[in-house]
């Protein structure tokens, strides 16, 4: 078995949980391929002195990959997403960090959650993205790596001033949102940004998206679910020349009256999922249901 590590590097949790990773799967025999700047870092870290195989993108991930195990939080899981593309390898997140929806390994199970790894007795999630092109070009939104695995959100640049996201779905107008900004989210995005700005909870198989608007001025602006399949166009307006455009975790600045266009990507990104760990059983623990002494 081969299996892909990526990772981020947190000063007071990250390194006993990477030593057990790493100790389990030597264990157990399998090969270890490590993304180039995590093992860079590993190595400055002294966590691990062994040479290893690396991998720096997409190119190097193929189908004699188990997975890509994620060590972090679920920006970790985001950024790995980048890295495997439409490769087709699963993604397994080991929670390094906080409140994660998509890190599904706990720190302190890590011995027995890997065992599913090794008895091959996971399922796979299959995730929808988001790609996005801008008209006139913007060349910091490139072909190759225009997708999001969450949500595509407009906002207001260094302005308090509102903007105006006109909104149209399959060129049909919608409503023009006067707002802080507005969030097209997938349904693994709808436990994230949407959800803090008052969108609904998206089970991950639900073929729809989310439309939410950030902090409307008109309070009749509720969020909507749509089909999966809509295409979305936004045109924004504002005071400033510049709005701000963020993929997940990645921003770019288009100018004043662009025309976005937003649609489902034509892959999916796949998460293990281990069986005690399910999306119904994360949102219980995450969001605390059931902690009511009433229950």
């Amino acid at each position: 078995m081969k299996v892909a590590i990526y990772g981020q590097y947190y000063q007071n949790s990250t390194e006993p949980i990477i030593k057990d990773i790493f100790v389990f799967f030597k264990t157990n025999n399998v090969e270890m391929v490590i993304e180039e700047n995590f093992l860079k870092m590993l190595y400055e870290k002294q966590i691990i002195n062994k040479e290893y195989q690396t991998f720096s993108s997409s190119n190097s991930l193929d189908d004699s990959f188990e997975m890509l195990i994620s060590i972090g939080g679920d920006g970790t899981i985001l950024r790995s997403a980048t890295l495997v593309r439409n490769s087709g390898v699963p993604i397994l997140g080991i929670n390094a960090g906080r409140l994660g929806f998509l890190a599904a390994v706990p720190k302190e199970s890590i011995d027995s959650f890997l065992q599913f790894i090794i008895d091959k007795t996971y399922t796979i999630s299959e995730r929808t993205l988001l790609s996005i092109s801008c008209d006139p070009k913007n060349d910091a939104i490139t072909e190759d790596l225009n997708f999001a695995m969450n949500e595509v959100t407009v906002s207001r640049k260094d302005t308090t001033s509102m903007i105006t996201v006109d909104t149209y779905l399959n060129n049909e107008y919608l409503n023009s949102y006067w707002a802080d900004g507005l969030i097209i989210s997938t349904p693994t995005g709808s436990t994230g940004y949407s959800l803090s700005c008052g969108g609904p909870i998206l089970t991950p198989n639900v073929e729809s998206l989310v439309i939410t608007p950030i902090a409307p001025h008109n309070l009749n602006a509720r969020p909507l679910v749509i089909p999966d399949n809509t295409e979305i166009k936004l045109r924004v307006s504002g005071r400033e020349d510049q709005y701000l455009v963020s993929l997940d975790s990645r921003i770019t600045s288009v100018k004043n009256e662009s025309v976005l266009s937003i649609r489902k990507t034509d892959f999916k990104i796949k998460m293990v999922e281990i069986p005690s760990e399910t999306f119904l059983k994360t949102l219980r623990k995450k969001l605390l249901w059931g902690e009511d002494k009433r229950n």
